[in-house]
């Protein structure tokens, strides 16, 4: 193995010294990661040999992608306390991901994928999404990445 954690055993190291520091909101936050992380393992028979840090990343970021739409749908509802849960608890989830790509890196992706791809239209937007988010895996959530390629295809 590797100099370092991997990132499970720095999610469970991390969530027992904010229990037994008393900071129940991400001792919280991270055991019910720890939970998505198992679920995923059970799921995937890999109960044995855990997930690889890049599987774990990809639930990190499903998970703030759910706090996210929760976000969105409280502020909708005018229920600003809890979309402040949500907000807290996508904070301490993002800090497990790569550094975010910026709109402008991600546009730059875009564009590669595009050039490289022939007669590229509005109709092609799943293909050129699906070609940056292979690129740039889980630095960048889906959402931007769709308004980017749906701008720079529309344009």
């Amino acid at each position: 193995m590797a100099h370092g954690k991997s990132l499970a055993e720095q999610i469970q190291n991390d969530m027992k010294v904010a229990l037994l520091g008393g900071d129940r909101f991400v001792g919280e936050t991270l055991r019910n990661l720890k939970a998505a992380i198992l679920n995923e393992e059970v799921a995937t028979n890999k109960r044995d040999e855990g997930l690889a840090d890049d599987e774990i990343e990809k639930i990190v970021a499903r998970e703030v992608k759910k706090r996210n739409e929760s976000i969105a749908l409280y502020e909708q509802n005018d229920r600003p306390e809890l979309a402040e849960v949500e907000r807290k608890e996508a904070a301490v989830l993002a800090t497990y991901l790569p550094t975010q790509l910026t709109e402008e890196q991600i546009r730059e992706i875009a564009k590669t994928v595009i050039e490289g791809m022939s007669d590229v239209g509005p109709s092609m937007m799943g293909q050129v999404i699906g070609g940056v988010k292979a690129k740039a895996g889980t630095s960048a959530d889906g959402a931007t990445i769709a308004r980017v390629v749906k701008e720079l295809l529309n344009s």
